[in-house]
């Protein structure tokens, strides 16, 4: 069964930054396919950075230019380094896998693409 835990979330100041961690264990294939997503009060789970089939890494237009998504393929584990954060940033952040072959952008970002989930970290963005 494949495991997400995701690390370093918290409360930060408007403009600040802050650098998730998702560590993954469980894999049974070698192609597979992650991703961060976020969910704000009230609001549904939105997807917010991933890689497309090319490997390139895709993001929401709301964090383009702020998040960078990376990984460490020898350690398993998938990063989400966030900037100039805002209010809007606010949420609960979730580290999401599946196992197969990573998918054009119009899907990367769907909830739908990915099986597994993480508990989720907190991020709050205080002004």
């Amino acid at each position: 069964e494949v495991q997400l835990v995701e690390s370093g979330g918290g409360l930060v100041q408007t403009a600040g930054s802050l650098r998730l961690s998702c560590a993954a264990s469980g894999f049974t294939s070698s192609s597979y396919r992650v991703a961060w997503f976020r969910q704000a009060p009230g609001k549904e789970r939105e997807g917010v950075a991933s890689f497309d089939a090319y490997n390139t890494p895709i993001y929401a237009d709301s964090v383009k230019g702020r998040f960078t998504i990376s990984q460490d393929n020898a350690k398993n584990t998938l990063f989400l380094q966030m900037n100039s954060l805002n209010s809007e940033d606010t949420g609960i952040y979730y580290c999401a896998a599946a196992e197969g072959p990573k998918v054009n952008m119009f899907w990367a970002l769907r909830r739908e693409m990915y099986k597994y989930w993480g508990q989720g970290t907190q991020v709050t963005v205080s002004s």
